[in-house]
């Protein structure tokens, strides 16, 4: 038996961020997010029967041991699942739109790829009995807790909570409430550093464990979701900058206070936010930012500040830019199933 399918799925930005968690891929508390369209990955799987499961990664159809790894250990707990998938030879060809591992989640995009491409052998063989998106939702989880969120479009909620019905901790849900404002959001990707991050993310998800403020920062985001729900709902963009900023600031604080500390933003992109402040407060518009873990600015605004925004690009952003590179970016609806 032999078999292949392809699945471009896109990266994400949390609003309200997931760091830490509770158990194996269970998050402390509830995210938001926005699916992102022009950063995503394709991955094309293709499948053969075997006595055991052995996996190959190409990255740019060029064999990447160091990626193997961390594809290996997602079969294994998926495998506890779905046993069938013991018994497959697994070639995984895969290629980013952006930079790899430098804070514009490339593992929320590669392993929703990964787990979509996944549901569709599983599919194909007869032994997916439940609903595609929800369990491929799942099965990101279990590769990384965010890429739970890149297997839907638009503004997308991971982690139980009790102001949204369909909240779970095993699957993301979309968010369908939102004001009309936030359909077709603005994301240009500011990037800073190009390279990998010095920490990773898996890495400082453990220090939260320890950390001092974990329990009221659980509680603080928490509160957030009520509040960011509300905010999208009536389309209040002067109270969504506020509190985006807040959460990504918080963030980084969160690493800077964990025990082995660890800085990701640099000197430019603390300038890059000042800039972005003091622009808004002279030019009346509602251009933010947001930080993932990483040093690049995510310079999220409405369609009706693409000028004011790129004019601010234009004129101070793009020179604090690693060669002056940045990704112009939006909303997106979603994976796409390619043909092989």
């Amino acid at each position: 038996m032999k078999g292949s399918v392809k699945w471009q799925s896109p990266s994400n930005i949390a609003l309200v961020k997931y760091w830490g968690k509770k158990g194996f891929q269970i998050p402390s508390n509830a995210s938001l997010s926005f699916t992102l369209s022009n950063c995503h990955t394709t991955t094309e799987l293709r499948w053969s029967k075997n006595e055991n499961t052995d996996v190959s990664v190409y990255l740019d159809n060029v064999l990447n041991e160091g990626f193997k790894p961390k594809v290996t250990k997602f079969f294994d707990h998926v495998s506890e699942l779905y046993p069938v998938l013991k018994t497959f030879k697994f070639d995984i060809y895969t290629s980013n739109t952006f930079p790899h591992s430098s804070g514009i989640a490339s593992s929320a995009s590669g392993m929703s790829a990964l787990a979509l491409c996944t549901c569709s052998l599983l599919e194909s063989i007869g032994k997916l009995d439940k609903p595609f998106f929800e369990e491929a939702s799942n099965l990101a989880r279990i590769g990384s807790g965010s890429a739970s969120r890149s297997v839907f479009g638009g503004l997308v909620e991971w982690g139980e909570h009790p102001k949204f019905d369909s909240s779970s901790d095993k699957h993301a849900s979309p968010f369908t409430e939102a004001h009309p404002v936030f359909h077709n959001y603005q994301d240009t990707i500011l990037l800073v550093h190009e390279g990998q991050k010095s920490v990773s993310s898996t890495v400082g998800h453990g220090l939260l464990d320890s950390h001092p403020f974990s329990e009221q920062r659980f509680k603080v985001a928490q509160e957030n979701m009520a509040k960011l729900k509300d905010i999208l709902i009536q389309g209040d963009l002067a109270s969504f900058t506020e509190l985006i900023e807040s959460e990504a600031l918080m963030l980084h604080g969160l690493m800077m206070t964990s025990n082995p500390s660890f800085i990701l933003m640099l000197p430019n992109t603390l300038a890059i936010i000042q800039k972005i402040q003091t622009f808004r407060k002279q030019n009346d518009c509602h251009i933010a930012f947001t930080l993932d873990a990483g040093a690049n600015v995510h310079m999220l605004y409405p369609e009706k500040d693409i000028d004011k925004a790129q004019k601010l690009i234009d004129t101070e952003l793009a020179a604090l830019c690693a060669n002056g590179k940045y990704i112009c970016d939006n909303v997106g609806k979603g994976p796409e199933q390619l043909e092989c």
